[in-house]
């Protein structure tokens, strides 16, 4: 049993389905529970409320667009990985009366199967391909406030927001991009409330696993494509690196390096250890990159959001998200023995619990600032300065 369960094995599920109508009832009126909801549930109804949402109709719901569905079906990697999902999710859902349901990090369903009857209620209720199922969409359930909570999530009966989704439970675990920690999207298992068992949160969960593992395999893979294509473009050029569009190595000569560098830019300057400072250049389906020239240090001031990075090579400037800015402050004021995800987490979010969000906004952090920040630990990287005004 998962730790985020919504209920534990021996439970009457319809006794507790009822207990939790009246707490739910007692919530929304303002007059005292019998019981308090979760923590998770009760931080997801005081959102929800504060979104001004109706427990009594179907709130945001908007008819799918065929073509829209498209284009998010195919920009998704997870579309590499459905197959995956859906021999582990599919080949009960039949008879155990469920639907597996797979969204993109915006919340939008993109695919929808399983039993033929339980989809037709689904219909009812705008539980379809192509629809965003978010808190502020349709308030409380397992697939939004997985998103919102930036982890695993299981619902049982009235403890979703709408009076019209009582009638189910569904049990969600957010998908991540195995190379950066970016959301993918959510893998949930939803049906009728009075069916859930206790090990369907187990089974989510161990399917969006299996699917960030099979991701990977299509890194590598598409990595020795690369290596296969481009190695020649590095052997007369010495030391050099190829790497894809994320910094991952597929090749190297003339150096040793770890796995990844950071994110190349299209002229911007990065910091490589043991190539000094670089400008990457595009090859087909990565880039090439090599040791730029004698200077081997960058400069950079952050004021606000602005942040200006000198070099011989290429000066820039570059307007950075409220996060991003903080998240540099504190690896400024860290000095050279950096920062932990944990640390950054407890730093940013307030605890340790957040240390996949930590670790995914560093990713994006990288992408835009590339050679100022290095990791393990996360720190300004040598032979980088980097100066906080204000």
């Amino acid at each position: 049993m998962t730790s985020y369960a919504a209920v534990v094995p021996g439970t009457d599920l319809g006794r507790h389905a009822r207990r939790l109508r009246a707490v739910h009832d007692a919530v929304l009126s303002g007059s005292r529970p019998p019981d308090r909801p979760r923590p998770l549930v009760e931080r997801s109804w005081r959102r929800v409320i504060g979104l001004g949402l109706d427990p009594d109709s179907t709130n945001g719901r908007r008819d799918p667009d065929p073509d829209e569905l498209v284009r998010r079906r195919s920009a998704s990697p997870i579309g590499l990985v459905i197959d995956d999902l859906r021999g582990v999710l599919t080949s009960a859902a039949d008879a155990a009366h469920y639907l597996m349901v797979v969204t993109d990090a915006d919340g939008v369903i993109l695919w929808r199967e399983g039993s033929a009857r339980v989809r037709m209620v689904a219909d009812a209720l705008g539980f379809a391909e192509g629809v965003r199922w978010t808190e502020a969409d349709v308030g409380t359930n397992a697939i939004g406030t997985a998103l919102a909570e930036a982890a695993p999530v299981e619902l049982f009966a009235a403890e979703h927001f709408e009076h019209p989704q009582h009638a189910w439970y569904c049990t969600a675990a957010p998908l991540h991009d195995p190379r950066t920690g970016d959301l993918l999207g959510v893998v949930d298992v939803s049906g009728p409330a009075l069916t859930l068992h206790p090990a369907l949160g187990a089974l989510v969960e161990s399917s969006a696993r299996l699917a960030e593992a099979s991701l990977w395999r299509h890194h590598q893979a598409q990595l020795d494509r690369l290596r296969a294509s481009a190695e020649h473009l590095a052997a007369g050029a010495a030391p050099a690196l190829v790497v894809d569009d994320e910094g991952w190595v597929a090749h190297h000569a003339g150096v040793s390096v770890r796995d990844r560098v950071a994110a190349p830019r299209e002229g911007v300057p990065l910091t490589v250890p043991g190539l000094g400072l670089c400008l990457p250049e595009r090859i087909p389906g990565g880039w090439l990159i090599r040791p730029a020239g004698t200077r081997t240090t960058v400069a950079a001031r952050l004021t606000g959001l602005r942040l200006e990075v000198d070099s011989d090579t290429a000066p820039w400037v570059v307007t950075l998200t409220p996060r991003h800015a903080e998240l540099l402050r504190h690896l400024a004021a860290a000095g050279p023995a950096g920062l932990s995800a944990a640390d950054l987490s407890t730093l940013v979010f307030g605890d340790s619990a957040h240390v996949v969000s930590a670790r995914a906004e560093m990713s994006r952090l990288r992408r835009v600032v590339g050679a100022l920040v290095a990791t393990s630990p996360y720190r300004v990287a040598e032979g980088a300065t980097l100066t906080v005004a204000g």
